[in-house]
């Protein structure tokens, strides 16, 4: 099993940053991906970003440019740094991991507010 914890969520302004980070615990030696999605009220949760064990990353098109996924410390925590955030990036925004045989584990989430 893998236990998440994030943090770093809140409240920004418009053109702000924020940057979140999702600890992992547990049989991490087994992740595959770890992820970033987020969920606006009334809204399917979608995926933000990714990356893969090997580094390969993926960018929703309404973030590309803006935010940057990356791993510290050998799949111990995902970050996601976000730059120039806008209102309508307001959402929950949830961690997650696929270990290798594609058991796919979620954290909590994280309000990110972004409002002037």
């Amino acid at each position: 099993q893998v236990q998440l914890v994030e943090s770093g969520g809140g409240l920004v302004q418009p053109g702000g940053s924020l940057r979140l980070s999702c600890a992992a615990s547990g049989n991490i030696f087994d992740i595959n991906v770890m992820a970033w999605y987020r969920q606006a009220p009334g809204k399917q949760r979608e995926l933000v970003a990714q990356i893969t064990s090997g580094g390969v990353t993926y960018y929703a098109d309404s973030v590309k440019g803006r935010f940057t996924i990356s791993i510290i410390n050998a799949k111990k925590t995902v970050n996601l740094q976000m730059n120039s955030l806008k209102p309508e990036d307001t959402a929950v925004y949830y961690c997650k991991v696929i270990l290798v045989r594609g058991v796919p584990y979620w954290g909590q989430g994280t309000q990110v507010t972004v409002s002037s």
